[in-house]
């Protein structure tokens, strides 16, 4: 279970796969497709209005460890440790702002990306405080960096998104990245995931 998911799990209730459960998952499905089409054609600003103003998006560190420590471990804390990313819309925004200008020393030449997202699954709903849906949304990904003639990094893991639902489209309230590696073997972290 993710950091964040862990803090608010207590009000999540289980979802039951019935017809319901997979018209929810084929909504949160496209979100995240359509996110990743807007991001590897870097409409940017188009991406940043599918993100709530209370957003959350955090990628802890992973640590390799002994049998029986992972649980505790694993990962840095989400507010409590170091972190890869621990940002807000606004922070998203201005990195985004930044690789448009055409002066980013690590985003110049752009890098070309492609993502594939996966194993979509809906493991929680809820009502929040403000009467609104949300939904755990858990997936997995893999993501391919292509810059300059010979640089080409992959990027593996899983994200546990908590996706609300406002009017009648969804947006991303909450976002925790679990890279698959310890070590980052990539020169930058400028995408986003």
């Amino acid at each position: 279970m993710s950091e964040l998911a862990h803090v608010e799990h207590t009000s999540f209730q289980p979802v039951v796969r019935d017809a319901e459960y997979y018209l929810l998952r084929g909504q949160a499905e496209e979100f995240l497709y359509d996110e990743a089409e807007l991001l590897d054609t870097r409409r940017f600003h188009e991406w940043l209005d599918t993100l709530e103003e209370d957003l959350v998006y955090f990628m802890p560190m992973m640590f390799n460890v002994k049998f029986g420590e992972h649980a505790e471990e694993e990962k840095t804390r989400y507010e409590k440790d170091m972190s890869w990313f621990n940002e807000d819309k606004w922070t998203l925004g201005k990195r985004a702002e930044q690789i448009l200008t055409g002066v980013h020393w690590s985003e110049e030449p752009l890098s070309r990306l492609n993502r594939l997202v996966s194993n979509v699954q809906v493991t929680g709903k809820r009502v929040n405080e403000l009467g609104q849906e949300e939904f755990e949304v858990c997936s997995r990904f893999i993501t391919y960096q292509n810059r300059c003639e010979h640089e080409e990094f992959y990027f593996s893991g899983r994200r546990y998104d908590v996706l609300r639902k406002v009017g009648t489209k969804l947006k991303l309230a909450r976002r925790e990245i679990h890279l698959g590696q310890s070590v980052l073997l990539a020169k930058n972290l400028t995408m986003f995931f």
